[in-house]
């Protein structure tokens, strides 16, 4: 079953005839930036069975940062939300961004997660290949470290620099709104 897809216009009039709008990212994502009126409830609960309680006659969209993980995510959406109506926000955050729409940005929030491993990782394949290039050949052995992590993260879901960043003090400070 699909669901149908609206844009950040139609997102806004239906959140204000009372539908609810549930923002599906992280909660990091959430906290560094979120739309005023979306309540948190995170995929990963939502692959763990949370639901979200709403009656039939409700109205409820989930949103995500780009809309590829609403979309790819349908049926766990609309078994969280049974029985009410689900919605998907077009182009998720971004869009709403983008159409000129409010959303409540944290900057003193460290990056998402994700964000800082690919900046993690980026920095130390590149430091690799430009030691590797000056100074000697051993240090592409540290690109070939840092993509074999990203290869072992990709296959088994297990990102240890992920884990490793999540405690870094900049990363401790985070607050949510959740549902």
């Amino acid at each position: 079953m699909t669901v149908e897809e609206i844009s950040p216009q139609s997102a806004l009039a239906l959140i204000e005839q009372g539908a609810t709008l549930v923002d599906i990212r992280d909660t990091d994502e959430y906290a560094r930036e979120h739309i005023p009126a979306a309540r948190l409830l995170p995929l990963s609960s939502i692959e763990q069975g949370a639901t979200f309680a709403a009656s039939a006659d409700t109205v409820v969209i989930f949103h995500c940062q780009s809309g590829n993980r609403t979309r790819n995510n349908q049926s766990r959406l609309i078994t969280a939300a049974a029985p009410a109506q689900v919605k998907l926000l077009a182009g998720g955050i971004e869009a709403w961004r983008q159409a000129g729409l409010t959303t409540a940005v944290d900057k003193s929030q460290p990056l998402p997660l994700m964000r800082q491993v690919q900046i993690a990782a980026g920095v130390l394949i590149l430091l690799g290949v430009v030691l590797g290039y000056s100074l000697s050949s051993a240090f592409f052995l540290l690109s070939a470290f840092v993509g074999a992590g990203l290869t072992f993260a990709g296959v088994t879901g297990f990102c240890g620099m992920a884990r490793l960043l999540a405690v870094m003090p900049w990363n401790r400070r985070s607050s949510t709104n959740g549902v």
